[in-house]
């Protein structure tokens, strides 16, 4: 797993009783996947300085928003003490693959958008989501911002192979 390919999956917050369980702040639109029994991840020191360890997943369950994590190999709570603070990641060859119309963030970051008519608008610089749908922040040539709602009207194609979006520029958006 080359460390600069790596997805953040889950940052690990504290131990849990005395068996060797953890406690994990999920990082992940997919815990049910990550943290299911025979799940590899990775286990990387939080300031990237010493080695990253391979760690296989025995059990988990969710708990107040958390996931109480059980690693093979790591039977009491003298075995994971020292890796409070840790991130749990994993390949990026390893993403959950998505729905038609579901793009990830990193995916659509930097991203070219231009209008149907082929004028270049700028690149998506952040993905916003302030309520019943994403925000795009697109950053236009001349350094002023455009914010384009990721609804059906306005998002006409993505192309995440060519870095490319098409958008209908709906009234009042420019």
């Amino acid at each position: 797993m080359a460390e600069e390919r790596m997805l953040n999956v889950g940052k690990i917050v504290n131990t849990h009783g005395v068996r060797g369980e953890l406690r994990v702040w999920p990082q992940t639109d997919f815990p049910e996947v990550r943290f299911k029994s025979g799940s590899r991840l990775l286990m990387v020191p939080p300031d990237g300085a010493g080695d990253s360890v391979p760690v296989f997943i025995q059990s988990s369950r969710e708990q107040k928003n958390l996931q109480i994590v059980k690693l093979q190999g790591y039977d009491n709570i003298n075995d994971v003490e020292r890796y409070k603070g840790w991130e749990l990641k994993v390949s990026a060859e390893n993403r959950v693959p998505l729905e038609e119309g579901e793009y990830y963030v990193r995916d659509i970051v930097g991203c070219e958008v231009v209008s149907e008519e082929g004028e270049a608008l700028g690149v998506v610089t952040d993905v916003l989501s302030p309520g019943a749908n994403d925000v795009w922040v697109v950053k236009r040539p001349k350094g002023k911002e455009l914010l384009l709602p990721v609804i059906d009207d306005v998002v006409l194609d993505v192309d995440v192979a060519a870095k490319r979006v098409k958008v209908h520029l709906m009234e009042g958006l420019l």
